[in-house]
Formats: structure tokens, sequence, C-alpha cells
């Protein structure tokens, strides 16, 4: 048995092995039947693996027993790259009809990526004017708004039609739309008025008037919003889907929950770039070439702020020199730094993205991370003293560091927490308050810290 689009299967090379083998089987014996039961009967995700390994000569004979729309179930579980090269190899009349029965924003955003602009406009040509129109729609909006990644298959209806109206519309049209769970209601001039639930459709006579039924406190995003925002809406009002209004409050589109998915392994992943001073070379099929040229900026910039921290050291040469043993700690005091405010940036960073501060207010939050700081300074300075003084027998160069990595710690902690907030208010992206930035100023903090409490020292050391 093989897994049905309704199952719950967990997929297996072996598995997807036997799919292939058996599509491959009714290719050769020209079984258009066979095949067409078998595969159709597959969730599109496993039509897709199965295509992606086939030979081209043999998907060539499945876009000949497919049709447009069973294709573009499979076209949009793909990855930008597979779509590219699959349109490539169909007839031109073909890939646009393909790209007619495609939701306008998953059209839209294959489209938007297309490296030739003749090519790009050689497609929306070759298109149904009603779809290539929406699309254009969503490719004028800015990048990352409620408008660009805006669905236009959504379902409208007016407050004074009945249930019966309504129920025979849905099955008329509710195979086009991208989801039927809310119906939409606008007046005579298209401004959104209301909204309905299936559910509300489904429970109430025939007989009633949606206008009776139906909410009009509509919670809905204008198409400039950001993405990000769009999402916190969905997330926050456990929606679906949420309407999209333009500046005359017409309803002009719907974002779903699963482009919501989408948006948020976006941001995650660019987070993570930014943190991790890699952005945009997170993608695995870069080349290596590729990766390193977006990464070099950030790793020369630095090793320019690395010479800082070496002409710190180098400032206290003399203490060292006295007191050979203080450079063993170096290390700790660098390490224990980056660390903690690396920790800070990261819990800053996702109050930031998540909305969380301003709940509880950018104050109380530079408390908290920095009475955090503290707390681990203590800690780290309570082990410190008596593991350096059983280690090394000495008690003043045990407290030193102790109280170094106590103050360093503290300070390391708020330094990274300040920092994003500084940048966020400067309507830069937090994130790029990266890890290794933040680690190397606060290696430069700690050990200037270190140096300066050694020196008083010196004298008793």
């Amino acid at each position: 048995m093989f897994p049905h689009r309704n199952e719950v299967f967990l997929m297996t090379q072996y598995v997807i092995d036997q799919m292939l083998e058996q599509v491959r089987e009714s290719i050769r014996s020209q079984d258009q039947d066979v095949f067409r039961k078998l595969f159709l009967g597959w969730h599109e995700n496993f039509q897709m693996q199965v295509i992606m390994q086939l030979y081209k000569h043999e998907r060539m004979q499945l876009y000949d027993w497919l049709a447009a729309n069973e294709l573009a179930g499979v076209f949009q579980e793909m990855e930008y790259e597979d779509q590219f090269f699959t349109l490539k190899e169909m007839e031109a009349a073909q890939a646009a009809a393909v790209m007619n029965e495609v939701s306008a924003d998953d059209a839209a955003a294959f489209i938007d990526k297309l490296p030739i602009t003749a090519r790009k406009e050689s497609l929306l040509k070759a298109m149904d004017a009603k779809k290539a129109d929406d699309v254009k729609e969503i490719l004028s909006y800015p990048k990352e708004t409620a408008g660009a990644i805006m669905t236009k298959e959504y379902l409208e209806i007016f407050s004074n039609q009945t249930i019966a109206e309504v129920m025979a519309f849905l099955r008329k049209t509710g195979q086009d739309v991208e989801t039927i769970y809310y119906v939409y209601v606008v007046n005579e001039a298209g401004h959104l008025a209301g909204v309905v639930s299936l559910r509300d459709v489904i429970v109430h006579d025939n007989k009633t008037i949606i206008e009776e039924i139906m909410s009009t406190r509509v919670v809905y995003a204008d198409d400039d919003l950001d993405q990000e925002d769009v999402a916190k809406i969905i997330q926050t009002y456990d929606l679906l889907a949420v309407p999209v209004v333009n500046k005359q409050k017409h309803l002009i589109g719907i974002v779903t929950v699963d482009d919501v998915m989408d948006v948020l392994e976006e941001e995650v992943t660019e987070d993570i770039g930014e943190i991790s001073a890699s952005k945009g070379s997170t993608d695995t099929n870069l080349s290596a070439f590729q990766a390193a040229k977006k990464r070099a900026p950030w790793i020369v910039l630095l090793m320019f702020l690395g010479l800082i921290t070496a002409n710190v050291i180098g400032r206290y040469e003399e203490t060292l020199e006295a007191v050979v043993l203080l450079s063993v700690f170096i290390p700790l005091i660098m390490d224990s730094a980056g660390n903690t405010g690396t920790q800070s940036l990261a819990v800053v960073v996702r109050s930031l993205a998540t909305g969380s501060y301003e709940k509880k207010g950018i104050a109380k939050m530079l408390r908290r991370e920095l009475g955090t700081g503290f707390f681990m300074g203590l800690i780290c300075a309570v082990v410190l003293v008596l593991t350096v003084s059983i280690l090394y027998n000495h008690l003043l160069l045990a407290v030193i560091v102790a109280v170094s990595i106590f103050l360093t710690l503290s300070v390391a902690a708020l330094i990274g927490a300040v920092l994003p907030l500084i940048i966020n208010k400067l309507n830069i992206d937090p994130a790029v308050a990266s890890g290794p930035f933040i680690t190397t100023l606060n290696d430069i903090i700690g050990l200037f810290i270190y140096f300066t409490i050694a020196t008083s020292f010196l004298e008793y050391l």
C-alpha cells in the first residue's frame, strides 16, 4: 500500500523508489490509465518527489498525461530551481496553462525570481489575461508587504444574499479559491464590510440573510503592512487567513496561514544570517565562492575589530611581562564575555521579533538582562575563586580574575541587550547586531576590565 493524499505517512527513500518504479513501469507499458490511477492518488508532495527523480524523457511523457491543474499542484510543491527547469521542459502553451492554474501569489513569487525580464513578460503575455493582471498587481507591491504575499483567489459575497445563494456560489467556485473557511462580505462599493465563517454558513437555515449572521468586526491587514506584522495578526487572532485592503478599504486579496509559515521561515533564516554574520549565504545552493563573497565583508570588519583587541593586550604588555600567569586567563575572560553578550542579544532580538518587549517594557527587559549578567557573574566569580586558588595557589590572582569575570559578565549582558534596542530605534533590523560583532565588542571591554584591575594590584602579585 502506498500513501494516499488523506493519509499521514512518513516517507522513506525505499517507498519513494517503489513508487518511482511503478510510474516507470506504466510509462514503459504506455498505460496512461494505470499511471493516473496510481499517481493522482498520492499527495502532491509525493508526486513531486517521484517526478524529480524521473529522466527527462519520462517527465515529458507525464506532461502529456497530466492536465494543467494536476501539474499545477505538483509545481507548487517544488523549489524555485525545479519549477524553472520543469516549465522550461514544457511547450510554451502548456507552461502558460500550468501557470494559469497556479495560485496568483505562487505564480507571482515564481515570475519575480526569473532572471530575464523578457522571459517574465513572455510568460505573463501567454497566460490568461485575468490571472496575468492578478500576478502583475501582486508584483507591483514592495517586497515583504501584505500586498506582495497575498493571493487573489478568495470568496466574496454581498450582505443581502441568502445562505442558499451562498451555498450555490461555494459549490460553483469553491474549488478555485485558496481557502473556503472564511467568506468575506463586501458592499456595493467593494469595501470590506464583514466576514462569515464556513461553519456559520452550514449551520444556518437556507433563507437566512448573510447580514444577520456576519461579523462586522473584521481583522484585516493594509496592503503595505510588513509581512512580519501580517504574521503576528494571524498568530494573535488564531486566523486561517486575513483579508488585505487597499487605502480605499477595498478588499483586494487574502494572506493565508500557509503563506505566513513561509514568511516566518524566511524571517528566521534572515535573522540567523544576521546574528551569525552570514546573511545571504545560508542558501546551501550557493557555491563556495559565492558564500565566501557574502561572508567575507563581515569577517574583514571583525578582523579589524580584532586589531583593537590586540592593541588592548599590547597596551598592558608591561603588566603581562611582570606577571605572565595573567595571560592564562585571557581566553577565559574573552570567551565568557562574548558568550554572555550573544545570549542577551538572542533574547532581545527574539523579544523584538515577537513584540513581547512592548508588553513588559524596555526598562524591565534591561533590568532583567543586567540582573542575569550580575548573577551569572557572581556564580562564575565564586567558582573561579575556588578553582584558581586551588590550581595556582594564588588567592589574590583568584580574586582579580573573579572580580573581572563578575564585572565583565554584568557589562556584557547589558551591552548585548542595549545594542539591538538602539539599532531597532534607528529602524534597522536588530539582528545586524550580530553575534560575532557583539562577541568582539565584549572581548575588548572584558580585556580592558581585566587588565585595569590586574594593573591596579600589580605590586601585590
